[in-house]
């Protein structure tokens, strides 16, 4: 059984899920404890990241690598044009979705810690040691992730900026390619790692950032959220997650 090692909550397990998921492909979620996961994932791959795919013996790492890996292998639904030119831009744009990722994910995590558990309720689980002794393992967490993501203020700060200046660029070369898709006439990686990335931002339905009822975000977060939403970035982003996120996996997973 093709296995995809992950977070619940990382955008980059989500771009690995969604690539999995066009090219129809099945596959088992399984979900690995934050910081355990390095010694699982150097021991596998030489490297301490997930998402992880393990297919037919072979092991990669990496969301973009798992997708050139598909794509060689299962080349129905390419996540890639045949076009050269097209193909490089692809890339090119999805190494700045990889850097916004980044910057997502640190400002992000600042806003949702300084409000509420619910992220350290995924992140824990609703089975297994963690959350077993809760108690103890919610501070350790909420302590790791600040420090292994660097939540200080001045990243957190800095982090805003390079996000701003992204989701510019961003914008602007969906309205140069006509506001549908970000390159070409259809889906493709770009367009999966661009609405993968920005996702956590616009707390969106059936995905792993949608609001539970009750949950408070910051008054800086609710106001981003509204400004990316009047982008017609933002609007490409809810538009594409609610005709072509067809999720074959529950995010969640085992």
């Amino acid at each position: 059984m093709r296995i995809l090692y992950q977070f619940p909550l990382s955008h980059y397990c989500e771009k690995a899920r969604w690539i999995l998921d066009y090219k129809q492909l099945n596959y088992v979620a399984h979900n690995l404890i934050p910081g355990v996961h390095r010694a699982f994932a150097q021991l596998k791959t030489g490297q301490g990241t997930l998402p992880i795919l393990k297919d037919q013996g072979n092991w990669i790492a990496d969301s973009t690598l798992i997708a050139l890996y598909l794509d060689e292998h299962y080349p129905e639904h390419p996540l890639l044009k045949s076009n050269q030119y097209l193909r490089d831009q692809a890339l090119e744009t999805n190494l700045l979705a990889t850097t916004l990722g980044e910057h997502v994910r640190r400002w992000g995590l600042a806003h949702s810690l300084s409000k509420s558990d619910e992220s350290l309720e995924i992140m824990i689980g609703e089975k297994g040691y963690l959350r077993q002794f809760e108690k103890f393992s919610k501070p350790i967490l909420k302590s790791l992730v600040t420090k292994n993501y660097q939540l200080n203020d001045e990243n957190v700060q800095a982090s805003k900026l390079q996000i701003d200046n992204i989701v510019a660029q961003l914008n602007q070369q969906l309205l140069e390619n006509g506001g549908k898709y970000l390159i070409g006439a259809r889906l493709g990686l770009a367009d999966i790692a661009v609405c993968s990335m920005l996702a956590p931002l616009l707390e969106l339905e059936s995905t792993p950032w949608e609001k539970e009822f009750g949950a408070e975000s910051s008054e800086q977060f609710e106001l981003y959220k509204a400004e990316l939403l009047s982008l017609p970035l933002g609007q490409y982003v809810k538009r594409t997650y609610a005709n072509e996120r067809n999720a074959r996996v529950d995010w969640r997973g085992v």
